[in-house]
């Protein structure tokens, strides 16, 4: 009988430690999440900074969502491995079209150099990769395999 009320005395010492323990990491991460936001106010590049990338990721995002087919882009499924296959070939026909767009862009570019018409960096910088106004996404696609793209030369400004 003192065997387990020793036992019960010892597991509730130890669920008391951890709950302080769990309350010391919880006002750490308070402090951590303090000290963020104050930086976050007084700095105005990392404001900038944050509000970029998460600019580009929404783009994606909003790209990705068009890109899906049927319903409000919700899944449907309850199956965790089928939710993470739809959005896995989502994410892949975005970076595909994504990687259309760029290659489109620049082969663009490429012309208006060879034709020396003047590019300005800033505006080339602003050009995004997710237009979707010549994306028909309901159309019927031929494949070929063995179509390469042509070589392209990346270094615009040589």
């Amino acid at each position: 009988m003192f065997a387990v009320f020793g036992t019960i005395c010892a597991l509730t010492a130890i669920i008391v430690s951890i709950k302080r323990v769990y309350q010391a990491f919880r006002e750490l991460g308070r402090v951590i999440r303090t000290i963020f936001l104050l930086k976050y106010i007084n700095n105005s590049e990392m404001r900038s900074t944050i509000h970029a990338a998460t600019n580009k990721s929404e783009s994606f995002n909003n790209f990705s969502q068009w890109l899906a087919f049927g319903g409000d882009g919700t899944i449907s499924t309850n199956d965790r491995d089928e939710q993470r296959k739809i959005i896995k070939y989502n994410h892949l026909m975005a970076n595909c079209t994504i990687f259309h767009n760029v290659f489109s862009l620049s082969r663009a570019l490429h012309n208006l150099r060879q034709s020396d018409y003047p590019l300005d960096a800033g505006l080339i910088a602003a050009l995004s990769p997710y237009p979707t106004h010549h994306i028909n996404r309901f159309g019927r696609y031929d494949q070929d395999p063995g179509r390469c793209p042509p070589d392209l030369d990346y270094n615009l400004w040589a």
